[in-house]
């Protein structure tokens, strides 16, 4: 059985979540499909930019699946655990940009999912939660570690330990949404801001997003280091020439052929 639907057009792949009667919960077997659906759409020369949303217009995904999770022992729960952090590195680590569309619920394992994307475009009704603490657990896909680096270690630890879920608008106050729009503008706005990236130097954003996330995990310095490699790395690549003559020429780079 499939969980998720895949679209590609113009150089964009979608990649929906279809669980809508489980408000897209992500059980083991979500999970093993979409880290295989993930590592395929990443490495898709038609695949520039990456969509994740899910199916219907209550939940982006609603969290992990409790009943699933209900009967697991240690070992397994482990296991789990280990499997979604897998899949939220590999989004994460992307060298295509991944935008979540968040069309509604976005709790537990889905607001983490969503966190390891590197943008979020989110509907009115949307709205994120780590509320684990509730069920006697803690976020074990990357929650305690992400959201302080979105959103600042005062208003993680609030969200975290009280398990509250906020609204759209408090999540982009906060940091954690880049953009609030109508369910009916969501993918439109999404699909807008992933054109406007494709128009970009493929390898200049993958580096960028390179340095990005090594910078989150050093000292400035060597951040610094690894940005001014990839800077002079860039000036091997004819997009780079592109780049600047099209500067010169007053005219758009074609940078995808």
């Amino acid at each position: 059985m499939s969980y998720l639907k895949i679209n590609n057009n113009n150089l964009i792949s979608e990649v929906i979540i279809d669980r809508p009667q489980a408000l897209n919960a992500m059980n083991p077997d979500v999970i093993a499909e979409f880290l295989e659906v993930i590592e395929n759409v990443i490495s898709d020369a038609n695949t520039g930019t990456i969509i994740i949303t899910g199916s219907g217009d209550k939940a982006f995904i609603a969290g992990a699946d409790i009943k699933a999770m209900q009967k697991m022992n240690s070992d397994e729960a482990l296991n789990y655990g280990r499997a979604g952090q897998r899949l939220t590195v590999m989004i994460e680590s992307s060298p295509k940009p991944v935008i979540a569309a968040v069309n509604g619920f976005a709790l537990g394992g889905g607001c983490e999912l969503a966190m390891a994307c590197h943008m979020r475009i989110v509907s009115e009704n949307a709205s994120f939660g780590q509320p684990e603490v509730k069920l006697g657990l803690l976020p074990g896909w990357g929650g305690t570690q992400r959201l302080p680096k979105i959103v600042g270690v005062g208003n993680a630890i609030e969200l975290i330990t009280t398990g509250k879920i906020i609204n759209a608008e408090e999540s982009y106050r906060i940091g954690l949404a880049n953009k609030i729009c109508s369910s009916d503008q969501l993918m439109f706005e999404s699909r807008k801001l992933a054109s406007t990236i494709l128009k970009n130097g493929p390898k200049a954003i993958s580096s960028s997003l390179r340095c990005i996330n090594a910078g989150l995990m050093m000292d400035i310095e060597k951040g610094m280091e690894i940005e001014v490699e990839e800077f002079s790395e860039l000036f091997r690549h004819e997009e780079r020439m592109e780049g600047l003559t099209a500067f010169i020429e007053k005219r758009d780079p074609k940078f995808r052929q």
